[in-house]
């Protein structure tokens, strides 16, 4: 069953995916395009994707679903989350909007589960796209230790997307300071279970091996922020050195954010990926 909401622009279709009922976007048409949010504090996939979702549907189908434990979806009291489960989700999500093979955006977080759809399902994925990807080794950061470290107030919101997603602060306003607190506090419960300290082992929790990463046959677009503060370049110069059909694509003066502070630029590199 597939019910649609309008009251809220973070709330699009919701449909049934296995105990959990997935909150999703759904636009344009053609060949679809999954995209997979990131794991911050008080995200959605449309906070997440909100200034690339429209352009992108120009395009390509764009199919944007709430992972567990974030935005809108809705789950099972006490779900234990994990990438499995996480997986599964989307898996099952791709099943119940009839799609069998789909090219898929990750970021940060949400590229581990493109990661992990790549491996363990290779013959649903068309094309890579991996940005500020989780899924390799790395000594968890101060910034993502903080990120995942999150206690809710206005305040610490404001330093986190000031000071550790976005590289030129004045792009981020009050208001958007206020709305992703807000919105954080209506899935802190959730959000305070998935990645407590200490918290490099949730970094390894969420890495794949290099030999089920140098499997990876999807033609793959790594793309990054040079002056990242949560997930380090090095992640994405690591896969580029062991996924064989891959390119890298590195934003100056661009921290964890690549979609916002390069919205129109992103929109370009993965629709022109797309068309090769």
């Amino acid at each position: 069953m597939e019910v649609t909401m309008t009251q809220n622009p973070e709330i699009g279709r919701q449909i049934a995916t296995g105990d959990i009922v997935t909150n999703y976007h759904d636009l344009g048409s053609g060949a679809p395009l999954l995209l997979l949010h990131g794991s911050g504090p008080g995200v959605s996939a449309f906070a997440n994707w909100r200034l690339v979702m429209g352009p992108l549907a120009e395009h390509t189908r764009v199919l944007a679903p709430d992972l567990a434990g974030f935005g809108y979806s809705e789950i099972p009291a006490g779900l234990a989350f994990s990438r499995e489960v996480w997986l599964r989700q989307i898996v099952d999500f791709l099943d119940a909007v009839g799609v069998d093979r789909v090219s898929v955006v990750g970021n940060s977080f949400g590229g581990s589960m493109a990661l992990a759809l790549a491996i363990h399902h290779p013959e649903r994925v068309d094309k890579l796209i991996l940005m500020g990807s989780v899924g390799v080794h790395f000594d968890i950061t101060d910034g993502l230790d903080a990120v995942w470290g999150y206690e809710p107030s206005a305040e610490t919101m404001g330093r986190l997307m000031r000071d550790t997603f976005a590289y030129d602060s004045s792009l981020i306003t009050e208001d958007m300071v206020q709305g992703r607190y807000r919105a954080s506090l209506r899935t802190q419960e959730d959000f305070a279970r998935m990645f407590p300290a200490p918290r490099q082992r949730w970094v390894d929790a969420m890495a794949f091996s290099e030999a089920e990463i140098r499997g990876i046959k999807a033609p793959t677009l790594l793309i990054h922020g040079r002056d990242d503060k949560v997930i380090p370049l090095e992640t994405s110069l690591t896969l580029l050195g062991w996924i064989d059909n891959a390119q890298l694509h590195v934003f100056g003066r661009c921290g964890h954010w690549t979609q916002i502070e390069y919205a129109q630029p992103f929109c370009e590199l993965v629709t022109d990926f797309l068309a090769i």
